[in-house]
């Protein structure tokens, strides 16, 4: 069953998650476009897909840096490998998110190998475990959404700054089948 989202940002600088993940597979269709101010907005309706790892073009890197985190557990959940290069700004972000992403996904049992500008997830089974987002809001969301692959619970440390950044995540995550 197809999951909507509505009222998404499509500013041109930040839609690089859509189409890296359209690249893995993902099949994901843009409606109701429209503006808000100076802002595009659309509806996004995200249909089942199995994704594959790929080479992630070093031209989208800059227009999906924030979302890195949540495409890692992408990465980890696709069949293949996922490499990222070129991504060196995650390093300096609100935590080292190259480190701290790689961390969360040797807990969760992915191989992965970290890079200084990147890194390579390859894709498998995800074991549940604990997860220290070191404060880093996205990276807790991102290991929230991990629970939806993972066979066992996680338990995610340090999340007080989701409730700043985003504060209808857990009520939103619960819509999408998360048992937060």
């Amino acid at each position: 069953e197809p999951l909507t989202i509505r009222d998404v940002g499509m500013n041109p600088t930040r839609t690089g998650l859509l189409e890296i993940l359209r690249l893995m597979g993902a099949r994901i269709e843009v409606t109701a476009e429209r503006r808000a101010g100076d802002e595009p907005l659309a509806d996004l309706i995200v249909h089942p897909a199995l994704l594959h790892g790929i080479e992630v073009p070093e031209r989208l890197v800059p227009l999906a840096i924030d979302e890195f985190p949540v495409l890692f557990i992408a990465a980890a959940a696709a069949e293949g490998v996922t490499e990222l290069t070129g991504a060196e700004e995650l390093r300096v972000k609100e935590t080292d998110r190259l480190a701290v992403m790689a961390e969360g996904l040797g807990r969760l049992g992915v191989r992965h190998e970290l890079r200084p500008d990147g890194i390579r997830i390859e894709g498998g089974p995800l074991k549940g475990g604990t997860i220290d987002s070191h404060g880093d809001h996205r990276i807790a969301m991102a290991f929230a959404v991990a629970s939806l692959r993972a066979k066992a619970p996680l338990e995610i440390l340090d999340v007080a700054n989701v409730a700043t950044s985003f504060p209808d995540f857990v009520p939103l995550a619960r819509t999408a089948g998360l048992a937060i």
